[in-house]
Order: C-alpha cells, then structure tokens, then sequence
C-alpha cells in the first residue's frame, strides 16, 4: 500500500491547522513539512514553534524535511516540536554519518534526502543506516513545480538499491506529482508519495487523495 502525505507547503497558511485535520480527516497517511532556511534553498517557510502547535491538532505522522544548512543544530528541536520522521539533505550535510545517529538517538526514523542533479552514489556508504531514501523530482525551494521526468528512471534505481538490504529503508518521492504521474511514480518503486498542488490545490482533498491512492495502488501486484 502506498502512503500518501500532503505537503503542507501548499496549504493555505492562514489555517493550518484546519488543513491538516481536513487531510487527516480525508484520508491523509502521513504530513509532509518542508523546512527552509533561505540559504540551502531560496526559499523560508517554518521553524520548530510552528511544527509544536501543529503537533497538538493531529496524531498522523510528521514527516520533517529540513531543507537547511547545517541541520545538526536544530535536529533536537524538531524532535522536541513533534517529528516522527527527520529528513536532510546529503549535500547539506558536512558530516552525514554523525547526521543520521544524531536523528536516530532521539528515536524518530532517519531520512536522507537527494536533490534532483546528486546522483545515487553520494548515499552508498548510509544507505544502510537510513529509514528512509527521499528522492526530489524538482529542484526544491516552491511548491507547484514540474516534474522532471528524467527521475522515474532514478526512482528505480534507488529501489533497485534498496530491495538488496535486509532492512528495506522506505522510498519515498517529492515534487511534482499529479493525478497524471503518480501511477508512474509508485510503479517504479515509491512507497511514500508527498503531494501538495494534487491535494490542497483542489476543492475536495477526500475526492484528490482516493484518486490518488487509487491511481498508485492499481500499479501494484
């Protein structure tokens, strides 16, 4: 079963705490954050104080993606605001080895994330200590960008990467993604699937995310 998890980067801002219950309460599986610090992407969004008060609204899992330089000093933070699910970026990260122990001693899964241009092999030597492979279908910083169809080959090739360990970390794919492209998506192996325009663009989020979920679960087995 493949997860769906709305981008709240996407959401109307003014109240978003009501868009995530809508989303939770629409079927949701999980709720993607984007975290941007202006420097590593061109772009700011949210910070821990904001993840803590969206924490007290919804039980789904939050899954924390830091778009930020030198993310070793707000990791505790974003723990302490609520995450269940760390993420940085591989060319954020000076020291990633430390990175990901540092995630996993708070006791939330540890993901690494790669940015469309950064090939696979820069995440051979952590592959094996990650929970989880994020790999960017657009080059991050905005919501509603295209996606680039070169990554569905990508998206295999992690997979492929990752069925070869005993502990499966989870794929999952970020950016771009419509009712068009999900079936694609999930056939190459994505097993988390974040959605922001596809979902809080709409009128009806249940009717987006059934169509959604149905859309990449009829490519499986």
């Amino acid at each position: 079963m493949k997860l769906i998890a709305p981008s709240i980067l996407s959401a109307d801002g003014s109240k978003l705490g009501e868009e995530i219950l809508a989303v939770e309460k629409a079927g949701a599986d999980w709720i993607h954050i984007d975290v941007m610090d202006g420097n590593f992407v061109p772009n700011i969004t949210m910070g821990p104080s904001i993840i803590s008060s969206l924490r007290k609204v919804t039980k789904l899992p939050f899954d924390v993606h830091l778009m930020i330089e030198d993310p070793d000093r707000y990791i505790e933070s974003f723990f302490k605001a609520g995450a269940d699910v760390i993420t940085v970026h591989v060319e954020a990260s000076s020291h990633l080895h430390r990175t990901v122990d540092l995630i996993k001693s708070f006791g939330v899964r540890a993901g690494v994330s790669l940015n469309p241009a950064t090939p696979l092999e820069q995440i051979e030597e952590i592959i094996h200590h990650i929970d989880l492979l994020l790999i960017m279908t657009v080059n991050p910083g905005f919501g509603g960008q295209k996606f680039i169809g070169t990554s569905l080959a990508k998206i295999a090739r992690a997979k492929k990467m990752l069925e070869s360990m005993p502990r499966k970390p989870l794929l999952e794919v970020d950016g771009g993604v419509n009712i068009k492209n999900i079936g694609d998506i999930a056939q190459v192996g994505a097993d988390v699937i974040v959605a922001g325009a596809a979902v809080f663009g709409t009128e009806d989020y249940q009717k987006a995310i059934a169509s959604l979920k149905m859309a990449a679960n009829s490519q499986q087995a």
